[in-house]
């Protein structure tokens, strides 16, 4: 049969029956590479492309690319391990204690020295119960600093936090199983799922801490306690309608000392408890639905001293 009908037949062109194939011209240099690759297991292409230069080996980089990956001597990089929660339902605040929310947040001394502060918030009062700064704060210090707001507020139903290590902890874990609290813990990238300390935590960056020059620790710990009393006694709250998180927590009936001292009209007898006038409309699609908001559906008022 001759050679045009062979081709006929088999379908192929005449050049590639004819094609023998030439040896490889990068035996030796494939050789070398796989065993370098084998003694140098982590190092990538780039590497060992260098190291090849050195030992006299002149090769483009891209060449020494395309026999890695022939050779499949790709260095397998670590995948990650991703924590993975569901979503916790939002559930309706109606009291105190109900959760506190807690978070870091991060400032420095005059020095560069990194100062870590932790919050803790009552998320239907919004008030900040506590503000425990440190150079180091662990996951014992965090249950200690809870341990002393439970003695003076009382047991929290849950606390809402990020999964940051201190608040994963077997510790942490411990402490709530015996004090038979729930630990809700956000989904990972979802800061929004712990929206009242975020929130405080942009007032406290702006309203003390980008204001304030700390020289030693102490000067924190002293800057953050006055904005603390502050914030809870004398900082009217937006979503309070205005009203300070002292004022919101004894018209609820839950006033200490301090408040009566500051707020002795909230605990006369002739308060009659309403939180809101009963005329005003109240505001919908709230988790407070069941509070009056005055001026709800008009213009936001402003400060007196905003215009000045």
């Amino acid at each position: 049969m001759s050679e045009r009908r062979a081709c006929k037949l088999l379908g192929v062109d005449r050049a590639s029956y004819r094609y023998e194939p030439r040896p490889d011209r990068n035996a030796e240099l494939r050789d070398e590479l796989v065993k370098l690759a084998r003694q140098k297991p982590r190092y990538g292409y780039r590497r060992l492309h260098a190291v090849l230069e050195r030992r006299g080996q002149t090769v483009n980089v891209k060449r020494v690319y395309r026999l890695y990956a022939e050779e499949g001597l790709a260095v397998r990089r670590r995948r990650r391990k991703r924590l993975v929660r569901e979503r916790v339902g939002e559930v309706q605040l109606i009291r105190a204690n109900q959760e506190w929310a807690m978070d870091f947040i991060v400032d420095g001394l005059a020095n560069g020295r990194m100062v870590r502060i932790l919050s803790v918030v009552d998320a239907f009062t919004r008030e900040c119960l506590a503000l425990e700064a440190d150079t180091s704060l662990g996951s014992g210090r965090v249950t200690r600093a809870l341990d002393r707001l439970i003695e003076e507020r009382g047991l929290p139903e849950n606390v809402r936090s990020d999964n940051g290590p201190e608040f994963t902890s077997r510790r942490m874990l411990g402490w709530a199983e015996e004090r038979k609290i729930n630990l809700v813990h956000i989904q990972p990238g979802r800061p929004m799922q712990n929206g009242h300390v975020e929130s405080f935590h942009g007032r406290l960056r702006d309203e003390c801490l980008n204001v304030s020059w700390f020289r030693t620790l102490n000067d924190v710990r002293r800057t953050l306690d006055n904005y603390r009393q502050e914030y809870n006694c004398e900082r009217p709250h937006s979503s309070l309608a205005y009203r300070t998180p002292a004022e919101f927590r004894s018209a609820l009936g839950y006033g200490d000392v301090e408040s009566k001292v500051r707020f002795p009209h909230l605990h006369s007898p002739d308060y009659d408890g309403e939180i809101y006038s009963p005329t005003t409309p109240k505001r919908e699609n709230s988790s407070y639905g069941w509070m009056s908001f005055p001026g709800a559906g008009q213009k936001p008022r402003t400060s007196p001293w905003m215009h000045r």
